[in-house]
């Protein structure tokens, strides 16, 4: 009789292939370039194979900003600043619900963290969207976000990661010419061109060229950022 009982509760006991996996660590994936180089159709094609919440980056531009670039009139670092600093500190807001959310249902299945386009032209720009620098505390002239949308102060939570979608000018302008309804007007390539500090070499950057498919530009895409990750995407 024990020995029937011993066999029936091995039968019963879930094995290891079907136990939940634990979560994976949230990342943020920047998906960034200069204007006219494809980076909402190149982050929104990684969303779909990853499943990631995705943020438009130049959706989070104030008013202010908006009404410049669509004059013409090239942003500053000061116009910038403000905008970096709410990417990054949405992209936790949004990972902080989805650990709500895991918390709350165990069967929560998305992968966790956020895909977001930015130009993030400078390399401290990029420390600001990977949380390392922060201007507002830095520089008393730079201005705050509120409080509640302060950064925390271990960036290594949410690591940060860059696909730069890299292409040569004459390419760029063509495809800047030809959009149609956006406020980035085609003179403004050779001010982020003159303004562009190369990710290349810096570290959790792949690069990916302008002048391959969405497709192929994704397949590049998650095969570097694989190889740096330390868990499978």
């Amino acid at each position: 009789m024990a020995h029937e009982q011993e066999k029936d509760s091995q039968q019963l006991a879930p094995s290891a292939h079907d136990a939940p996996k634990p979560p994976k660590h949230p990342i943020l994936i920047i998906v960034m370039g200069v204007a006219g180089t494809g980076k909402t159709t190149l982050a929104r094609e990684l969303q779909r194979r990853l499943d990631m919440a995705y943020i438009e980056g130049d959706e989070l531009h104030p008013k202010a900003n908006i009404d410049k670039m669509s004059a013409g009139i090239p942003l500053t670092d000061a116009d910038r600043e403000p905008w970096l600093q709410l990417i990054r500190t949405t992209a936790e807001r949004i990972v902080a619900e989805q650990q709500q959310q895991q918390e709350a249902d165990p069967a929560f299945a998305r992968r966790p963290g956020a895909l977001i386009t930015c130009s993030a032209l400078r390399r401290y720009y990029r420390d600001i969207l990977r949380g390392t620098y922060d201007p507002a505390r830095d520089r008393e002239k730079s201005p705050r976000l509120p409080g509640h949308l302060d950064p925390p102060p271990e960036p290594h939570t949410l690591p940060t990661y860059f696909v730069y979608i890299k292409g040569e000018k004459d390419l760029l302008m063509d495809r800047i010419s030809k959009r149609e309804g956006h406020y980035m007007k085609p003179g403004m390539l050779d001010s982020q061109l003159a303004t562009l500090e190369s990710p290349e070499g810096e570290e959790g950057v792949v690069v990916v060229p302008l002048d391959a498919s969405t497709e192929e530009q994704a397949d590049i895409a998650l095969r570097e950022l694989n190889a740096l990750l330390p868990e499978p995407l």
